[in-house]
C-alpha cells in the first residue's frame, strides 16, 4: 500500500512537472524501480472494466454477473422477516384509534419511509404541533403496554 501511494504521488508530481502523463521509465527512475515493476504495480489498481455478461466456466454457460452479489436487495430471509415485521406493526397499530395510527404512520414514516415533523402532521390534521405531540405520546404509551409490546419484542432481539 505504501509503495502504491508513493507511486501515485510521483505520478501526480511528474504529470505536473512535465505537463503530460509520465512514462513508466520516468516514474521508475524517480523511485529506483524498473519500468516493468512500475507497470506491474499500476496494473494492480488500473483494471479495465469488464462486462457482467462475460461468459465464464469451462462450458461458458455461466456469466460473471451470476456471481456478483446484488447489495441493493435484501436476502430472502431478511425480506421475509421485514415483511412479517411490517404486518405485525400494522396489526398492533390497528388497536389504536384511526387518528393515533395515522399520526404514528406519518411521524415515523411507516407507510412511505418519509418521516414528518410535528408541524407537518399538524397541518394535515389542522391542529397544533403540540396537539400532535400529545396524540403521539398517548399512542406510544398504549403501545408500550406489555400486551402490545410483547407482539413486537421478537423483532427487537
Amino acid at each position: 500500500v505504501e509503495t502504491i501511494n508513493k507511486l501515485l504521488r510521483m505520478m501526480r508530481q511528474l504529470t505536473q512537472e512535465l505537463g503530460r502523463e509520465p512514462s513508466y521509465k520516468e516514474i521508475g527512475n524517480q523511485l529506483n524501480m524498473t519500468p516493468e515493476r512500475v507497470e506491474e504495480i499500476i496494473g494492480l489498481f488500473h483494471h479495465e472494466p469488464i462486462s457482467l455478461e462475460t461468459p465464464i466456466g469451462a462450458e461458458e454457460n455461466s456469466r460473471l454477473g451470476d456471481f456478483v452479489e446484488d447489495r441493493t436487495s435484501l436476502a430472502p430471509i431478511e425480506a421475509a422477516s421485514q415483511q412479517l415485521l411490517k404486518e405485525q406493526i400494522d396489526r398492533v397499530l390497528d388497536e389504536l384509534t384511526p387518528r393515533e395510527k395515522r399520526v404514528l404512520q406519518l411521524r415515523f414514516g411507516l407507510k412511505d419511509g418519509h418521516t414528518r415533523t410535528l408541524e407537518e402532521v399538524g397541518h394535515e390534521f389542522n391542529v397544533t404541533r403540540e396537539r400532535i405531540r400529545q396524540i403521539e405520546a398517548k399512542a406510544l404509551r398504549k403501545l408500550r403496554h406489555p400486551s402490545k409490546s410483547r407482539k413486537l419484542r421478537d423483532y427487537l432481539e
